[in-house]
């Protein structure tokens, strides 16, 4: 075992010196040759176990990362133009985390599996990374929806901040725990015109918590509490003790007084963030999760929940050697150590003028407008217990095996009334399509648990200033039906929607999609009418 430098104990937030690691940004992938592929488009990247150094004062943690790194390598892409990409799955033969054997997909499949889902794609099924499509190494065995080796990003979508992450089924927790997650950018003409910072100037940030043993190594929890009848035993959510940023545990990143981009991704299994800056400067937002806003906006803190991108500016021209400490101040899992993130430090000289701009414009508007939708769907969310007397979640009160609920047709418009009946909120990602959220409404819950209906007690409420623009991941506050509207377009096949939470997800807060070919187009419902269908 290593000796831990300068007797850090990793184990021990209070012993872990803050802000001494440098914050490192994402290698970008480099394209490989295929011979029935077209030049720069495909990529090959190994999953591979690996050592990392999460701090300068640790030794190095075992981890699993897409070509050995955390996080994964950028690939940086073009819309419209088609991007390749083979995962290599040359994984050990047990897993480093606790897994448990009575959830659904992990009981009679191989220990160590996987598959890759590129988050917010716009892509036909059969390359979303389904969680039944995992392989083992060598592809020796595959889940039952596994169909191809390489992926096909069509990139048929604006420009945005997307990421490829671990979605196999009943692991997916303790794979992207592990370290498997990367960042996947995409580029488009809207952007090549606008004059936004770039290049070292624009800097990916992926926000995890994580909790370490006393050697360095990742802790996961083996047990609920009180304990189940069965060990190991999924919990409710990891919550870690310490913040990671990069793969590095609170750095630090120097910076010139000018203007940055950063797009800030919450990759955490279950920790939510909201972020502000520790001068109270605001943040300057250009983009959500599925691209551009109409036009910047200031604004004081942004809330990220679980797989939430933020794409924003921030100008630190008028603070030269000042250090500001992006902050944490959610109040959920609040403590002494998780409210701060990382430190930038304003101390490198101006290397040259900084003739990067903050637009008035950035995207027109492309709204879906609900006097077009052909269906509204009412889909609770809701507790119950599993056979060992754990709480599970639910979407549509069925588990992931029943067949599928939710059957939208190809280029129909949708409403989904989100019910959360649920004492949490939840991070509800729907695969394939973005997504407006048009309000929230709080309702009686009581009177939907007993008797089914939907009694508002309140007026309904906009969405939050930062939430404005496409979304594939929402909060679904708790007692409130969130209403959304989709266009679903592109593709038919199977996919899913679920929590993003990543131990709810695991736990059967995960359900079935099937776009179904557009054969009988339907008239828009009366205003009002409720089809469930």
């Amino acid at each position: 075992m290593e000796i831990l430098l300068n007797k850090v104990n990793p184990a021990s937030p209070d012993s872990i010196p803050k802000f001494v690691t440098p914050l490192p940004k994402p290698v970008t992938a480099t394209p490989r040759t295929h011979k029935d592929l077209p030049k720069q488009s495909y990529y090959e990247l190994s999953i591979v176990e690996g050592k990392h150094r999460f701090h300068k004062d640790f030794p190095p943690s075992t981890i699993w990362g897409y070509n050995g790194m955390l996080p994964g390598p950028t690939i940086e892409a073009r819309k419209d133009k088609s991007v390749f990409v083979k995962y290599v799955n040359r994984l050990p033969a047990r897993h480093f985390l606790p897994i448990d054997k009575t959830l659904h997909g992990a009981s009679d499949s191989p220990e160590v599996r996987t598959v890759v889902h590129l988050h917010g794609a716009h892509v036909d099924w059969k390359s979303d990374g389904h969680p039944e499509a995992w392989y083992t190494k060598g592809y020796e065995i595959t889940g039952p929806k596994f169909t191809r080796e390489i992926h096909e990003y069509t990139n048929h979508q604006p420009g945005t901040t997307l990421w490829y992450h671990d979605h196999t089924m009943g692991i997916t927790r303790l794979n992207v725990y592990a370290g498997l997650a990367g960042f996947y950018l995409l580029r488009d003409a809207l952007e090549d015109r606008l004059k936004l910072p770039k290049g070292k100037y624009e800097i990916p940030l992926m926000i995890q918590d994580k909790t370490f043993n006393e050697d360095g190594s990742l802790f996961y929890p083996d047990q609920t509490d009180p304990p189940a009848p069965v060990h190991p035993s999924i919990t409710l959510g990891m919550v870690g003790n310490t913040i990671v940023v990069n793969g590095k545990v609170w750095p630090y990143l120097q910076v010139e007084p000018r203007k940055y981009r950063f797009r800030m991704l919450n990759a955490s299994n279950r920790r939510g963030y909201v972020i502000n800056l520790s001068n109270g400067q605001p943040l300057i937002q250009i983009g959500t999760d599925g691209g551009f806003l109409r036009a910047p906006i200031e604004i004081p803190s942004i809330e990220l929940l679980p797989a939430e991108r933020a794409d924003f500016i921030i100008d630190f021209s008028n603070y030269k050697g000042e250090k500001i400490i992006l902050m944490n101040s959610d109040e959920e899992f609040a403590d002494d150590h998780t409210n701060v993130i990382m430190q930038f430090t304003v101390d490198l000289p101006l290397r040259s003028e900084d003739t990067s701009e903050i637009p008035t414009a950035l995207a027109p508007s492309m709204d879906v407008h609900t006097e077009h939708a052909h269906t509204i769907r009412n889909l609770p969310l809701t507790a119950t217990t599993d056979e060992y007397g754990r709480l599970m979640l639910l979407l549509n009160n069925h588990m992931y095996h029943d067949p599928a609920t939710e059957k939208p047709a190809l280029d129909s418009i949708e409403i989904w009334n989100l019910i959360n009946t649920a004492p949490v909120p939840h991070p509800i990602h729907i695969h394939l399509v973005q997504f407006k959220i048009l309000e929230r409404q709080p309702f009686d819950v009581e009177l939907f648990d007993s008797e089914g209906i939907v009694q508002y007690t309140g007026d309904p409420e906009p969405p939050k200033d930062y939430e404005q623009g496409w979304k594939d991941t929402v909060k679904v506050e708790a007692g409130s039906v969130t209403k959304l509207i989709m266009h679903w377009k592109g593709y038919t096949g199977n996919y899913i929607w679920h929590c993003h939470y990543l131990e709810h997800e695991d736990h059967d807060m995960m359900r079935p999609i099937t776009v179904i070919p557009d054969t009988h187009p339907v008239q828009p419902p009366h205003p009002g009418e409720n089809h469930n269908s």
